[in-house]
């Protein structure tokens, strides 16, 4: 069985990995670092949780370990999809960099540019960087590019769904033509394969198993709900999920809740807490401070419940976690076993609660089909009844689906972090309603009710 220290990895990079208590290697670990470390271009096609990170991370470290930055041009550059996944990277480049002199900056979106530009100003060995907050940086002259010599793509296949290739194209361009590259993806989809042919120079391919089962320390269940009318789906569901929880009790200690919109993600959050739930919300539209904050108040306790968009949550690595709910059903098979896959770890046990409707079917064939298994049925909570409020017909910004007053992306990473839907997608029917104005009032009149309906702060979703 091959160990790390059989590698030829930098002593003082072993050093770091037993410290922090790796022996063994993962298969993409040890497939991929001795070509590494031979200068040959990888891809690699892996999971999230196969160890992919350190995979790169390793040996980008020891052949960097001679050298030295210059103010402007770092060494090598890190791309990743979202800010929680570049933050990560980050994070496992200190754990194994801290014996040696390496220095790193991380570029993303949600933090000042003046601190950024300090870091850069001064001369970084790595750049670990999304990729609208790194052409920020380069189109406001602030770093040079050519002297990349090793260049990271982490996650190409969220890069296609979030709309980021173009952006990734061009920044290839922009690195010097003898760089080393490390690409990795989940998928090879048509344009990820032109991407690595165009890019990349006979790269070793190590592909890894893909991930289609469950920990066997994870409790499924899965919760039907025919809504009794389709624009109050959400409403229905929502008044579901907090009986579920309820029923859950004691047992449920903490829980990541996910749904597969950020409006649905604020909605979600918004709604628990109005009925006395404490939860908090994670996406892309968020500032960084607020969900590292959002994060460490999950991490240490004060937040129960974190509601989180499957993008916001990549990366995400906190042990202990007794329930994760989807509130909706995800649309790619994958995303289900990542999702559930962030309860029971470290050998503790955990609970999966799915919430689907009849809409959901194609969905939970796909998943059903990736686990070789049916996921086991279980009943609504006793005496749960959808209440008489989620009968009747929704107001008018509950039928589009989507209130006003949400919050505008604020940089490029931002408004490009919306996945790409499916092609065979199917778009739900919006209700449309036309109201004539209505005329104007006598001054002497009294308000008209709707003008003092739209002055009334609009309450919490149920």
């Amino acid at each position: 069985m091959t160990k790390f220290s059989d590698l030829k990895l930098d002593p003082r990079v072993l050093q770091a990995v037993a410290e922090a208590g790796y022996e063994i290697p993962t298969p993409i670990q040890a497939g991929a670092i001795p070509h590494a470390l031979e200068g040959r271009d990888v891809l690699g096609i892996a999971q999230t949780g196969t160890g992919k990170t350190a995979s790169f991370t390793l040996p980008m470290i020891t052949l960097l370990g001679r050298g030295r930055a210059r103010a402007r041009m770092p060494r090598s550059l890190v791309l990743a999809p979202t800010r929680e996944l570049a933050a990560q990277v980050a994070e496992n480049f200190d754990i194994y960099a801290k014996h040696t002199k390496l220095t790193k900056a991380l570029l993303i979106g949600g933090v000042s540019f003046t601190e950024q530009d300090k870091l850069i100003d001064r001369g970084v060995d790595v750049l670990i960087a999304t990729p609208g907050r790194l052409l920020d940086h380069f189109e406001r002259g602030k770093l040079l590019l050519t002297g990349v010599q090793i260049m990271v793509v982490d996650e190409a296949d969220r890069m296609l769904d979030m709309g980021f290739i173009p952006d990734i194209e061009r920044i290839f361009s922009l690195t010097p033509f003898t760089r080393q590259t490390f690409f990795y993806s989940a998928t090879m989809a048509p344009e990820i394969e032109r991407i690595t042919k165009a890019f990349l120079q006979n790269p070793a391919r190590i592909e890894v198993a893909r991930q289609a089962t469950t920990s066997e320390t994870i409790e499924q269940r899965l919760i039907e709900l025919v809504p009794t009318r389709k624009d109050q789906t959400a409403k229905q569901k929502r008044e579901l999920l907090r009986a579920v929880i309820t029923a859950e009790g004691a047992a449920c200690t903490n829980a990541i809740l996910f749904c597969n919109r950020k409006t649905e993600v604020d909605i979600l959050a918004k709604s628990m807490r109005a009925h006395g739930l404490n939860a908090s919300p994670i996406h892309g539209d968020l500032e960084q401070s607020q969900r590292m904050k959002t994060l460490d108040g999950f991490r240490d306790g004060t937040v129960r419940f974190l509601v989180a968009s499957d993008v916001a949550a990549r990366g995400l690595d906190i042990p202990a976690v007794s329930h994760v709910f989807n509130f909706d059903v995800p649309s790619h098979a994958e995303d289900y076993v990542h999702r559930i896959g962030r309860t029971g770890r470290a050998g503790l046990s955990g609970i999966s609660i799915t919430i689907a409707t009849p809409s959901d079917q194609k969905y939970l064939d796909a998943i059903e089909a990736l686990l070789k298994t049916a996921i086991p049925r279980s009943p609504a909570p006793e005496g749960f009844e959808i209440s008489e409020a989620a009968r009747q017909p929704a107001r008018r910004e509950e039928a589009r689906g989507k209130g006003r007053g949400e919050p505008r992306s604020r940089d490029r990473d931002d408004r490009r972090s919306r996945p790409v839907k499916p092609h065979d997608a199917e778009a739900p029917m919006t209700p449309f309603a036309v109201t004539e104005p209505a005329p104007a009032a006598p001054a002497a009149a009294p308000q008209p009710e709707t003008a003092r309906a739209e002055a009334t702060p609009r309450p919490a979703p149920a």
